[in-house]
């Protein structure tokens, strides 16, 4: 199936390892340029070489995305370097998973506002796109309680909320908005691999709660994100859409 992304534009950020990076690759592959970000310049930098090795138009930067300057310099720069923003991918998390405030700033910081200056910054790009769209990866945390701590789950369920949101707000300009809801990802250097080795008991209990026996691979929560992302999904907007191996139990209306 042709996803209709040849000739478009599209920003990820969290763009350098995992899922975002499987993006990138993917909207690569389908004809699109891309530019990423992440917060370590070596990881950006080899990424962005890859995609252009692959003959991707490609650019990328270093950026701490709860700096909201950095963020809308990065965004700005992007739309200059590729001509245009078609396509927005927020795949970015703090990951702050205690129950203290520093893990409800950072959360903050990084996941909710990250995803909303992003919005804003691309949307004068956005508005004069023919195939604009807006995808936030979420998680399964933000519909179900686990051990990640209050302020993961509620940031992400906020995403969920204020895609939606825009969806509504922006549905008679012709843009789209939609999430993933991603469950347990393993890959290298993510999450699920440092949990494995320093937290053994814990990996194994999570392991055990996915019914297919394993955790997702980053490509396969990517397809759904660029899918979604792409003019192929041109009348998807407002929806959420978990990915997760049939790990969580609560039904979706």
């Amino acid at each position: 199936m042709d996803l209709g992304l040849k000739g478009l534009r599209a920003l990820v950020t969290g763009g350098s390892k995992g899922i975002g990076l499987r993006c990138a690759e993917i909207l690569a592959a389908e004809g699109a340029a891309v530019s990423i970000c992440a917060r370590t310049g070596a990881d950006v930098d080899a990424a962005v070489a890859k995609l252009k090795a692959d003959g991707a138009t490609a650019h990328g930067t270093a950026v701490d995305v709860s700096n909201k300057a950095a963020l809308e310099d990065w965004v700005g720069q992007s739309a200059e370097a590729l001509g245009g923003i078609d396509i927005v991918i927020g795949n970015v998390s703090a990951l702050a998973v205690a129950d203290d405030e520093d893990a409800w700033k950072a959360g903050f910081d990084t996941d909710m506002m990250h995803s909303v200056r992003l919005v804003n910054a691309a949307m004068p790009w956005l508005e004069k796109s023919e195939a604009a769209s807006i995808t936030l990866v979420s998680s399964v945390s933000g519909r179900e309680i686990d051990f990640t701590g209050p302020a993961y789950g509620a940031f992400k369920a906020a995403i969920v909320h204020y895609a939606q949101g825009l969806a509504f707000k922006l549905a008679a300009q012709g843009i789209r908005a939609n999430t993933v809801s991603p469950g347990n990802t393993y890959f290298d250097g993510g999450i699920w691999q440092n949990i494995e080795a320093n937290m053994p008991d814990l990996y194994a209990e999570a392991l055990a709660l996915n019914p297919t026996g394993r955790m997702a691979k980053p490509e396969e929560i990517a397809r759904g994100v660029v899918f979604l992302a792409s003019p192929a999904s041109s009348f998807t907007t407002g929806t959420n859409l978990v990915i997760d191996g049939a790990l969580t139990k609560g039904v979706q209306l």
